[in-house]
């Protein structure tokens, strides 16, 4: 192996373990003595430290590391900070919109207007922080009443659920058409 290798070969290992990694460690990884180890590093850590690069290998007592040159931090904390884009599948995407629209709204409620059990989307809507609980029905059980949230609000782009666009009445006999068409499929399997 030549020193392109050994060098690629660190910077592999230090990029994978993301911390410092003792020096003595590479040596062995690489088969390598101590000192033959820490002359590669050293040429490494100059090469990064000449080159126009984001990243740099530092020295930790024994160990070393690379981490980001602070002339990139700026950079960084606007990725970082940027919320994540959570993907809604088509039932996650229903199940929001009959708690849009029929909000304040239980799961049974939910799941009879769907026609299955609606659990799993209606804990990732919870996780995504695009419906809350908005407490208790007053019957029994006290089934938790759901309702959106101002990230969904946020998400789609609207200030209120009021101006969600209405259902048409033509839209909504579609709907129950489908519906009584899919329960009649499931009462036939």
């Amino acid at each position: 192996m030549n020193n392109k290798n050994y060098e690629a070969s660190i910077e592999a290992i230090l990029f994978t373990m993301g911390e410092s990694v003792p020096v003595e460690k590479i040596a062995a990884a690489l088969d390598l003595g101590m000192d033959d180890t820490k002359v590669i590093i050293e040429t490494m850590k100059k090469q990064y430290e000449s080159s126009d690069r984001g990243i740099r290998l530092i020295e930790l007592e024994d160990s070393v590391q690379l981490c980001t040159k602070a002339d990139y931090y700026e950079a960084i904390l606007r990725v970082a900070t940027q919320p994540k884009k959570h993907v809604l599948t088509d039932v996650m995407l229903e199940t929001l919109a009959i708690i849009a629209y029929k909000q304040p709204v239980t799961r049974l409620e939910i799941e009879k207007i769907r026609g299955v059990k609606s659990d799993h989307a209606v804990n990732k809507l919870l996780e995504y922080d695009l419906i809350k609980e908005l407490g208790r029905l007053d019957a029994p059980g006290r089934p938790i009443l759901f309702g959106t949230t101002e990230e969904f609000l946020r998400c789609f782009g609207v200030q209120s659920v009021d101006e969600l666009p209405a259902l048409s009445t033509e839209k909504l006999e579609e709907f129950k058409q489908e519906a009584e068409e899919e329960m009649q499929l499931k009462v036939q399997v």
